[in-house]
């Protein structure tokens, strides 16, 4: 296919967390909150004269300096931002917005709050204390923590106007990126999709990394290219895959993977799009943060939720983006040492195969895409063995 005129640029940005545009947007007067979770309300963050940077540490590579602050049994993604942050990499950041949601990233966190790794005046981080349940009473609480430790401490540090209508207007922009993305999505349930995994990645990532209003353009102009864009007529793929699992902030990762074979056609993972770009619904009838609250709390699919139905829920929505996309398999990955995904990959890659009858494969990984040599085998093996029960399915037998 013909490369996205935007791609390069995409790809570039990508390769720092204090890319082109964050530095744009900070020169400009706005400042850069980082926040590391899906419960971390990003269209908050984005309120008047702040913006969200979903933090990365691109292209880490030793891990020494945060290895001796941190065990040696702690997930790279968090020891990544570590390292990043002593390496002076988030120089650029007004504030920290964390969640009590992962204890490993709560320890990562907390290095930022105690040591002096961010040079920047008047730099402060906060913590929201996460419920496990998604009862009205969560809710409520949900609701007051992001009050007290994000919109006040806002509009107290940095004169923030954090008013109802300045939050539909934060709402307004985060909803034209869903749309923007989501429209993107939509093409890859096409038989031969005309973007890969890898492209649509790289556009999901940089809406994150980067401040929205800057990012949008690109957004806009790559949909509409879209509408018009033609797929090879004879597809690189072999196989259809959906990816769930923990954090991926990497494209590179999805290449690896498409590579192998696997074309990557939903993404339910940490980084991904599935939840992360459903428009916010807002009405009248309440208080808009307690909408929005209400709104992240429902729609997450993090396992360290134990509620039965939203265990069940979580297989049931990687069963329907199988359907929805026509995939024939299921990758569940997680990055090495995270105990939420190490429980739900687990069960749930059992319950896809055994359960559902979806072929699944369940790896861990290194953040830095360590060891790509024997993930590439494993993807290649799981390729392979699709196109055996699809064959096997094409002249009437089992596929199981």
């Amino acid at each position: 296919m013909k490369d996205l005129k935007h791609l390069y640029t995409l790809e570039k940005l990508l390769e720092s967390a204090h890319n082109e545009l964050v530095q744009q947007a900070v020169e400009d007067g706005k400042h850069a909150l980082g926040y590391t979770c899906y419960h971390m309300p990003e269209v908050l963050l984005n309120a008047d004269n702040c913006f969200s940077v979903r933090l990365r540490a691109p292209r880490t590579g030793s891990m020494d300096i945060s290895g001796y602050y941190m065990n040696n049994f702690i997930c790279d993604y968090c020891k990544s931002l570590l390292e990043r942050g002593i390496e002076g990499g988030y120089h650029f950041l007004s504030a920290i917005m964390g969640t009590e949601t992962c204890s490993e990233m709560n320890r990562a966190l907390e290095h930022f709050d105690v040591m002096p790794i961010v040079d920047h005046e008047g730099f402060f981080v906060s913590f929201l204390d996460m419920p496990f349940k998604t009862t009205e009473a969560a809710v409520k609480h949900y609701t007051t923590q992001l009050q007290v430790k994000v919109l006040d401490r806002m509009r107290e540090r940095f004169g923030t106007d954090v008013s109802d209508a300045a939050l539909r207007k934060a709402v307004e922009e985060h909803n034209e990126v869903c749309r923007l993305i989501t429209e993107i999505g939509e093409y890859r349930k096409e038989d031969n999709p005309r973007i890969t995994g890898y492209e649509f990645s790289v556009l999901n990532v940089a809406s994150y990394a980067c401040p929205k209003a800057l990012i949008l353009p690109y957004l806009r102009e790559t949909a509409e290219e879209l509408k018009t864009r033609k797929p090879d007529v004879k597809p690189a793929w072999r196989v259809k895959i959906v990816i769930a699992g923990s954090e991926i902030d990497d494209p590179d990762f999805i290449k690896l993977v498409e590579d192998a074979g696997a074309l990557v056609v939903a993404d339910r993972f940490c980084f991904g799009s599935t939840p992360g770009r459903e428009e916010i619904e807002l009405t009248d009838g309440k208080p808009v943060l307690e909408q929005i609250a209400r709104h992240y709390l429902l729609t997450s699919q993090c396992p360290r939720y134990m509620e039965k139905h939203k265990v069940e829920g979580r297989h049931q929505l990687v069963k329907q983006l199988v359907e929805d996309y026509h995939a024939q398999g299921v990758l569940y990955e997680q990055l090495k040492f995270c105990e939420f995904w190490g429980y739900e990959r687990a069960l749930a890659s059992y319950v896809m195969t055994h359960d559902y009858g979806i072929p699944s494969v369940a790896i861990d990984r290194q953040n830095a895409n360590g060891g790509a040599g024997q993930l590439r085998t494993r993807v290649q093996a799981f390729v392979e063995s699709l196109e055996i029960k699809q064959i096997q399915k094409a002249k009437g037998g089992s596929a199981k």
